[in-house]
């Protein structure tokens, strides 16, 4: 496993969707990198899902703590920023004027029990908080302390912040993070916390924003168009109801 991991770090490289930049380099990070290193995230995820674990030095959190929503909340929508759900909401920085991941459900496909991450969102969340007060402190940041670290940043703060979570860190800690990642990128481009018929219609944000299909009455897709303008080949006699193969 962790020599396939290794491989897939190397592969991301290769392909400069992971591009770090040298060390006395003073010039501002940008969306463009942070989108890179995560869509290619969610692209490996996707294809190799593997165990979902937090850093192991903050693995020891109280699952009640009540700065573990805002603080992922703050994550996702530094991914997929949107519009923010009241004047007095800190945790989506208000950086766009639509629904971001936040509305799209990041949240929720994170607890999704099948993702299998919601034991660990509690260490991720200290882990974002620690990384957030070591930046504050190498930048000059004053800190809220009325709210988690990562929340008391601004929005180009906390892209800086997550370029270096994802581009930056090395091994199982960069392996976490990218699957975080993954996974805020899933709920909005997916839908996959809901059945998929059922978020197209209710309107789901990432699906609209990608122009996803509605479904028929009855929930199936069917394509009447040919998508080379021809049939392609006549349909076996022997094929279900549902366009399955016999």
């Amino acid at each position: 496993m962790r020599r396939h991991r290794g491989e897939l770090l190397r592969r991301l490289r290769g392909e400069r969707l992971l591009v770090s930049r040298p060390v006395d380099e003073t010039h501002a990070l940008t969306r463009r990198q942070l989108l890179k290193a995560a869509a290619a995230a969610a692209a490996a995820w996707r294809l190799a899902p593997w165990p979902v674990r937090p850093p192991a030095a903050f693995a020891q959190v109280p699952p009640g703590d009540p700065f573990i929503t805002p603080t992922l909340e703050a994550f996702s929508d530094t991914l997929i920023p949107g519009a923010k759900r009241s004047p007095l909401d800190r945790a989506i920085a208000g950086a766009d004027t639509g629904a971001g991941a936040v509305q799209a459900g990041a949240i929720e496909l994170l607890n999704f029990p099948p993702a299998g991450v919601a034991p660990a969102l509690p260490g991720f969340a200290a882990a974002l908080n620690a990384r957030a007060t070591a930046y504050a402190a190498d930048h000059g940041i004053l800190l809220d302390p009325t709210v988690p670290p990562l929340v008391s940043l601004g929005f180009a703060d906390r892209t800086a912040l997550l370029v270096e979570l994802l581009d930056e860190t090395t091994g199982d800690e960069q392996l976490a993070y990218f699957a975080l990642a993954a996974l805020v990128f899933l709920a909005y481009h997916t839908a996959g916390h809901l059945p998929t018929a059922e978020a197209v219609r209710n309107g789901h944000p990432g699906l609209a924003a990608i122009g996803f299909p509605a479904p028929d009455a009855d929930g199936l897709w069917r394509f009447p168009q040919f998508s080379y303008r021809r049939m392609l080949a006549s349909r076996h006699p022997r094929t279900t109801g549902k366009g399955s193969p016999p």
